[in-house]
């Protein structure tokens, strides 16, 4: 990308006001998306979790058809 963040905003800020407060929400926002690290960790914790609850017999595994069946009819 060649555009630079003092050329980003000098063209921001000839846009409508709606749209400069749209793309300042948006840039605000990606600053506090986790990073993919983030999220990896995340996730890979939720499965631990979800797989200790299964192995606990607290949780219980479906057959895929009927988990794919079930969403089908709710689909409907």
């Amino acid at each position: 990308m060649h555009d630079t963040a003092s050329g980003l905003a000098q063209r921001g800020k000839q846009l409508p006001l709606e749209e400069r407060e749209r793309l300042v929400d948006e840039l605000l926002a990606s600053l506090n998306e986790p990073s993919a690290a983030e999220l990896d960790a995340a996730w890979s914790a939720e499965i631990q979790r979800r797989l200790a609850a299964y192995d606990r017999g607290e949780v219980h595994a479906l057959p895929a058809e009927e988990v794919v069946a079930k969403a089908r009819a709710i689909a409907r």
